[in-house]
């Protein structure tokens, strides 16, 4: 039997929670429309199939650069586990250096959430090609980007990754934000414990998976807490979502695919704090550590990610390294620039009225 966090019980684990998710902003299925970070961005539905719990759709944010009449190129980004795109200084980078910038909220987060949904659930990293797919069909065929960079991170990362992996894209790069590689914790616990979750996600695919998480990422980023950062906390909770035992296992697979190697197909900028830290308790290790990940298993891991991956390690940076205070979030788009500058051969700025498709 198990107690699920809500209070009501699952006695096997084989079924979905009957979940109740605050929903604070009203869906619409329009075509597009200003989305809730308001002007100038703008967010559409994206329809997916029906799965176990019923409707399925993913949401497309964009915001079009001002820089040039035409843009540079285009940038997709997909957020980590208990997330959703709010993460506004990335966007003001890309559309300042002349890039159309999307956010793709993934099925069962955020935007796309909805009240019947487990929240975060998939039993398969591959379920989520799909709206990937989708978004770049937008991307490419509806708004004519040739040139994209596609950008990621923590879960969203290893995601990215094995989505270029399976599709070849013919990207410009990617640029990973602290990407989940492996599972933080004991050697015992990545081996035989990966091998039991392997059985019993297959088994009880909706088993909540007991941890103890201290909530001490999401208070550092609220700005009602300790952070500077706003954002919904219906859909990225203090306490962040329950893991089950399907889903978990669903990532291990994917990591055990990174760790026999893959290839993007692109350039890959991975990017981490300088070091980890896991405190219990408020400390001033929280503000300048990864207090999520094991750093040391991202820089592990990421040459497999690729025949050319550049791993850039930012001092005082948090787990999502794009929201850390300044002056370390300026680091970090200097790390953006340089690497682009090297590595990424962008087209030409100047103006061109051919037949640019962008709505």
């Amino acid at each position: 039997m198990v107690i699920l966090p809500w209070g009501e019980t699952d006695l096997h684990g084989s079924h979905p929670p009957e979940t109740i998710v605050p929903m604070t902003h009203r869906h619409r299925s329009d075509l597009h429309e200003v989305d809730i970070l308001g002007h100038p961005y703008l967010s559409e539905t994206i329809e997916l199939p029906d799965d176990e719990e019923g409707e399925v759709v993913a949401t497309l944010v964009w915001r079009r650069t001002e820089v040039t009449e035409r843009a540079t190129g285009a940038v997709l980004h997909l957020h980590g586990f208990s997330d959703y795109f709010f993460q506004t200084p990335a966007a003001d980078y890309w559309t300042e250096r002349g890039y159309d910038f999307y956010a793709l909220d993934l099925r069962k987060y955020g935007r796309s959430l909805r009240p019947h949904h487990t929240p975060n659930f998939v039993t398969d990293l591959r379920h989520y090609f799909e709206e990937i797919d989708a978004a770049m069909a937008k991307v490419r065929d509806r708004d004519g980007h040739t040139h994209v960079i596609v950008t990621a991170h923590s879960t969203g990362g290893l995601i990215a990754a094995l989505w270029a992996d399976a599709r070849k894209p013919g990207l410009a790069g990617m640029v990973l934000n602290s990407p989940w590689l492996d599972l933080h914790g004991s050697f015992l616990l990545r081996t035989a414990g990966t091998a039991a979750i392997d059985q019993v996600g297959a088994r009880r695919p909706y088993l909540a998976i007991p941890r103890n998480v201290s909530g001490l990422y999401a208070q550092s980023l609220h700005k009602d807490h300790r952070g500077e950062w706003e954002f919904n906390l219906d859909w990225k909770p203090i306490d962040s979502w329950p893991v089950y035992a399907g889903w978990l296992r669903a990532v291990r697979r994917g990591h055990a695919k990174v760790h026999r190697g893959i290839d993007v197909g692109a350039p890959v900028l991975v990017l981490t704090s300088g070091a980890s830290s896991f405190p219990r308790e408020w400390d001033e290790s929280v503000d300048r550590h990864d207090i999520v990940l094991d750093v040391e298993q991202i820089r592990k891991w990421a040459h497999k990610l690729g025949d050319h991956v550049t791993v850039s390690r930012v001092e005082g940076a948090l787990h999502d390294v794009t929201l850390s205070a300044e002056p370390v979030r300026t680091r970090v788009f200097d790390q953006f620039s340089r690497w682009l500058d090297a590595y990424v051969r962008e087209p030409s700025r100047e103006p061109d009225n051919s037949g640019d498709n962008r709505q």
